[in-house]
């Protein structure tokens, strides 16, 4: 849940970052004066469609920010992650290849020699157990 006040003290620190007033910010987001009046005054909660101007007409505005105080504002230049991921990057002169980590080559390995120890079984049949507590038998 949105906490009116606190909204409200962002959406003031949004008008003082931007040098604008109330009338200014209705006038550039396109909704009434009294929209951005009742609003400050904690009289009206902000509608979805009053977000979404804002954060369109305000690029820097992060969503959460504005809504729960969560993040920062201006908002921030991306930050690459520090954990690490399933491909660690390797770059060379020319291009960016993405490798496989060794625990992400071995599964494939252990895949690939299960399927082929496999090959030598034929499907008999195959049974689809439904919830119901029915089931349907395919034989190929």
């Amino acid at each position: 849940m949105v906490n009116i006040e606190q909204f409200a003290k962002r959406l003031n620190i949004l008008m003082d970052y931007y040098e604008i007033s109330a009338a200014l910010l209705a006038e550039k987001i396109e909704v009434q004066r009294s929209s951005i009046s009742h609003i400050l005054s904690g009289r009206n909660k902000p509608s979805l469609e009053f977000v979404l101007k804002i954060l369109k007409a305000f690029p820097e505005v992060e969503l959460y920010w504005l809504l729960n105080g969560i993040g920062s504002f201006p908002k921030q230049a991306e930050v690459k992650p520090s954990a690490p991921t399933l491909f660690s990057e390797v770059e060379t002169s020319e291009v960016k290849i993405n490798e496989p980590k060794a625990a992400v080559k071995q599964a494939n390995q252990e895949i690939e020699h299960q399927s082929k120890e496999n090959t030598d079984h034929e499907i008999e049949r195959i049974v689809i157990f439904y919830r119901n507590g029915s089931f349907k038998n395919y034989t190929p």
